[in-house]
């Protein structure tokens, strides 16, 4: 049996509101002024309602030396709460250009310990793998 320990209140009073999180098969870079702030092979891809995709990248690929985290906490009820971390580099820094979710309901326990970043604070580049 499997019983949910920590369940999303937006899914359980929204049913229809349709997450989807999937692997990317390809590589996705992350630059903030002209560092690569994160490159991984393992990312996964993010599909809510009507939003853009939101790539989420595994803390292992993010280098952290770039970033610091900040007080900026948000809450959404079908992923529960989000960190936030700033980037600084070559002498350019930008708030809150990263986030994650370390505790999500349990729905969403995939983007667990992944960041996904703001696509106007930084650049992405999602290469898909070729053949």
């Amino acid at each position: 049996m499997n019983v949910s320990v920590n369940p999303s209140p937006g899914l359980k009073s929204h049913p229809e509101h349709r997450i989807v999180v999937a692997p990317f098969d390809g590589t996705v870079v992350v630059s903030f002024a002209d560092a690569i702030i994160a490159s991984s092979q393992d990312a996964l891809v993010l599909r809510e309602a009507s939003y853009p995709p939101v790539f989420y990248i595994p803390f292992k690929d993010i280098y952290f030396d770039f970033l610091e985290e900040t007080d900026t906490r948000s809450y959404c009820p079908f992923k529960g709460d989000a960190t936030y971390w700033s980037a600084s580099a070559t002498g350019e820094a930008g708030k809150d250009v990263m986030w994650a979710y370390r505790a999500p309901f349990d729905e969403m326990l995939p983007i667990k310990d992944h960041g996904a970043f703001y696509p106007d604070k930084v650049r992405i580049e999602a290469t898909p793998s070729q053949g």
